[in-house]
């Protein structure tokens, strides 16, 4: 069984390289940074792994005791022969590869589109019926790389580890290192036995327990593969090995893992959703994923290019906003650099009913706004910023009259689905977005607010019916959510659209390009906030990225700076006991505000660095954490935090090569000591929970 390579095609400073198995014409796709050359194909004991894996129901099931564990290479994959391939390179220089697999139940056609300018390809497969039987898949991937580590003969002991970032309610984004072999992810003795690591995220929360993002590392050379999935609803990837190479795939939850399942009807097609890819050569963590970050897309909106600061009432008000309550609040933040207001949950609520309980009906709460809200916004418009408003559109609370409209909710074999007093609209049902229309967009625009906040604070679950399957029910579901977002857009040109889905449960590419920010976390309150917000620097562009400074009566000063340097990691969203605060207070706030100002083009744009130990404890975190964005001007910003335990002499970073290391400016309530010297920064803390911010060009 011969493999030799079919083509190279270089991508920018990467190089796609396409090998053939020549008897069953199998064709895999590995990829190397430009200039390297992979060891010859026999110094491996290797398969051709498909670019594409699939299952059609009906076919045969993977062997070698992968049932329960993988659907990967089973008979579906076997039966694929390499057809042809097409390599084009558009007017703005993208370059896509076709690859085409011909099977007996039709075509299975792999992209390949490099992004031009980047460092980065988009991966996705479509499969065309063209058959005369409609054909039911249980699996399609989005992208599949093999022949991991390409430069080293043999299975490579110790030399391959993973990295994977954790998610759950206010932890969002711990980093998870792992080598292959505590993942017992080594070929057996005999080379028998398939050996996979898959994991991903059941529901409609597509960040509930790992965000869609694997970076693979070859300590020895220095190489990282990355990938990240654009996906809302389940979603899986996989580290998967039968022999000296290793080889990582993603896409839509399979029917084993999220219940997944798809028929295409002869002259159908199905398209799976892309995953971002890269490799390149560098020493870190943050290098490699800058190059997935980099490629993400995010909207243009004029009012967001100079990253305007906002304030959120929901912790002042707690879920009970009013016409009286804001206007005190107004009172006390007006003409202090602050451009958006947005009026979080609880505005709709009958007198004596929780917010959660309210949602779905959408009416205007007579108790608090006696005279409607158009007066309410009117007086933000006149303390010179954009009103706000928050929705949970998708869901109803129980004490709602939608709630009891059963017909229109989404079930799951037979039943509405219920978690805690929440049911959730059926999306594809035509009266529910005419609904929704009536009661988001046209309330939005006959209101007069330019910003909207769309939270979603429970998940469906496995999925719902009226599908062939329960994911597959589910993924129409949550497309027609995504289509909502868009519908929001073109309805109401320029309105900035916040993703919230209680704090960070749908960080993930697709909803990221929908949305002018996100809501970083529902980390309030807590000392965790710069942790999770760094964390986020791997997955997500801070310009998007909003994060809470909640200040409180008690805070001292240096835990007022503490909390206002957290928020230079991304999007400043002040809300707290500002009505009760004294004049020192807030001129700590003020020159915050004002060193955020100054730092927004970094901010905006740049590539992060993160330093210091690892953080285990988010609830009473010790050590330290320093954040270094370096701008593409060459300006820098970087972003220091004291934790607890004990307090040391001093804190030391070296700073990349070539970082400029004037100060420019400074902001550090406790007028500590630092210097910089032969590209070293040390700084002497004062205090445990202290901060230092500083602007170098």
């Amino acid at each position: 069984m011969g493999v030799s390579l079919y083509r190279t095609v270089k991508m920018g400073d990467m190089q796609a390289l396409y090998f053939l198995e020549e008897t069953e014409r199998h064709m895999s796709l590995t990829l190397l940074p430009e200039g390297m050359e992979p060891v010859p194909w026999e110094n491996k004991k290797q398969a051709a792994d498909s670019l594409v894996q699939a299952y059609v129901r009906g076919d045969d099931l993977p062997g070698a005791y992968s049932g329960g564990k993988t659907m990967r290479s089973g008979g579906t994959v076997w039966g694929m022969r390499f057809c042809q391939q097409k390599c084009e390179t558009d007017a703005a220089g993208n370059i896509v590869v076709e690859t085409m697999l011909q099977s007996p139940h039709g075509h299975f056609c792999h992209y390949l589109k490099y992004l031009a300018h980047t460092g980065a390809a988009e991966s996705w497969t479509e499969f065309f019926n063209t058959g005369k039987k409609a054909v039911t898949l249980e699996m399609l991937s989005s992208f599949s790389i093999s022949g991991i580590t390409p430069l080293a003969a043999g299975a490579a002991p110790g030399q391959l580890r993973i990295h994977r970032l954790r998610s759950d309610w206010s932890m969002e984004g711990r980093l998870v290192t792992e080598r292959l072999e505590r993942l017992n992810l080594e070929p057996s003795w005999a080379g028998h036995g398939v050996r996979s690591e898959r994991f991903g995220q059941v529901g409609s929360m597509p960040v509930n327990k790992w965000f869609p993002w694997l970076l693979v590392e070859d300590v020895k050379n220095h190489l990282f593969w990355g990938a990240q999935l654009g996906h809302n609803a389940s979603w899986q990837m996989e580290v998967y090995r039968e022999d000296d190479g290793a080889a990582i795939s993603g896409g839509l939850a399979d029917y084993e893992f999220g219940h997944w399942a798809k028929t295409v009807r002869p002259d159908e097609s199905f398209r799976t959703p892309a995953a971002t890819l890269t490799v390149c050569k560098c020493d870190t963590i943050d290098e490699a994923s800058d190059r997935l970050v980099s490629a993400m897309r995010v909207p243009d909106i004029a009012s967001e290019q100079e990253l305007p600061i906002l304030f959120n009432e929901y912790c002042t008000t707690w879920g009970c906003p009013s016409h009286e309550n804001i206007a005190n609040i107004l009172s006390a933040i007006q003409d202090k650099g602050i451009s958006y207001f947005v009026i979080d949950a609880g505005w709709y609520k009958p007198e004596g009913i929780p917010w959660e309980n309210a949602l779905g009906d959408w009416r205007v709460s007579k108790e608090l706004f006696p005279e409607g809200l158009e007066k309410t916004v009117a007086a933000i418009k006149e303390a010179g910023m954009t009103p706000g408003i928050w929705f949970e559109p998708e869901t109803a609370g129980k004490a709602s009259e939608a709630y009891r409209q059963e017909e229109h909710m989404l079930t799951r074999n037979g039943a509405v689905i219920t978690t805690a007093g929440r049911r959730f609209w059926d999306l594809r049902d035509p009266w529910v977005r005419d609904y929704l229309r009536e009661r988001v967009i046209e309330f939005l625009k006959s209101c007069g607010f330019g910003y909207v906040k769309i939270d979603y604070n429970d998940t469906v679950g496995i999925g719902c019916d009226k599908a062939e399957s329960l994911g597959e029910g589910l993924r129409q579901n949550m497309e027609a959510s995504f289509e909502f977002f868009q519908e929001m857009q073109r309805c109401i040109p320029g309105l900035v659209i916040e993703n919230c889905s209680s704090g960070g449960h749908r960080l993930e590419p697709k909803m990221l390009s929908a949305t002018a920010m996100s809501s970083f976390s529902d980390a309030h309150e807590c000392t965790a906030i710069p942790i999770i917000a760094a964390n986020l620097h791997r997955v997500m562009q801070p310009r998007q990225s909003q994060i809470w400074a909640v200040i409180q009566q008690k805070d001292s000063l240096t835990r007022i700076a503490y909390s206002m340097s957290a928020t230079l990691l991304g999007r400043c969203c002040l809300s707290g006991h500002v009505t009760e605060l004294t004049a020192e207070q807030w001129k700590t706030i003020e020159d915050g505000i004002a060193f955020y100002k100054a730092a927004a083009p970094v901010i905006k744009a740049g590539r992060s660095y993160r330093f210091g130990p690892e953080i285990f404890s988010y609830n009473e975190p010790e050590g330290w954490q320093g954040m270094l964005r370096v701008g593409n001007q060459g300006e820098s910003l970087l972003v220091i935090h004291m934790f607890g335990g004990e307090l040391p002499e001093y804190v030391s970073l070296r700073l990349p090569k070539n970082t400029r290391t004037e100060v420019q400016s400074v902001y550090d309530a406790c007028h500590s000591k630092y210097q910089i010297s032969d590209g070293v920064f040390q700084w002497r803390p004062k205090e445990t929970f202290s901060s230092i911010a500083l602007l170098l060009a």
